[in-house]
């Protein structure tokens, strides 16, 4: 992710660390660039899920007082908890906080929008380098369905559908690939006596 670019760069949340990623993608927010994330429930979080489920539980307990429809609000959806940790990492009451997270998009699964579109990954927010190996570690999904999230199994339901028609239109891109060079074969072939006389009238 280097350089600023007019179209949104559009980020496969699989493998990375919550707060490392949210750091990266808050810089760049604030440089002026449009980012979408994808599959922000197979995002990792450092730490064994039963203590970072303590953690969350406790911050479900925050509410105003007088009035506990003022908020906080706590999400439940992993979109929603990776939007606002990138929130908290942006001046976001500023008009220029308030812009920059205009320009982040985070979904859970990949919409048909971005599924054939590249996506790429962040080196330096990657679990398997940040990590240390043997460390325990969670999926943000995970947590979110432990929570109140009611759509893990609805997204992925369409997880699976989307890669069984990927693998499927990819079959039939080979088998294309294959009767193309055959066509091209047999159509040597069948000029190749005809060769002489096609060069002799100046043709290629």
């Amino acid at each position: 992710m280097t350089g600023m670019t007019l179209k949104p760069i559009i980020i496969d949340g699989q493998g990375h660390l919550l707060g490392r990623l949210a750091a990266i993608v808050a810089k760049h927010l604030l440089n002026g660039q449009k980012i979408v994330v994808v599959s922000c429930e197979r995002i990792n979080i450092s730490g064994n899920f039963f203590r970072n489920k303590l953690k969350y539980l406790a911050f479900l307990r925050k509410r105003c007082n007088v009035n506990p429809a003022r908020g906080p609000f706590h999400f439940r959806a992993p979109s929603m908890i990776f939007w606002r940790t990138v929130r908290g990492m942006i001046p976001h009451k500023t008009s220029r906080g308030k812009l920059a997270l205009k320009r982040l998009m985070a979904v859970e699964g990949i919409p048909p929008k971005y599924s054939k579109l590249k996506r790429v990954r962040c080196p330096n927010a990657m679990r398997v380098v940040r990590l240390r190996k043997g460390r325990k570690w969670c999926y943000l999904g995970r947590l979110s369905h432990e929570v109140g999230w009611k759509y893990q199994q609805v997204i992925r339901s369409l997880e699976i559908k989307r890669r069984m028609k990927g693998s499927l239109y990819a079959k039939e891109d080979r088998f294309k690939h294959k009767a193309m060079l055959l066509a091209r074969k047999k159509i040597a072939h069948a000029l190749a006596p005809h060769q002489k006389i096609i060069r002799s009238y100046g043709c290629k």
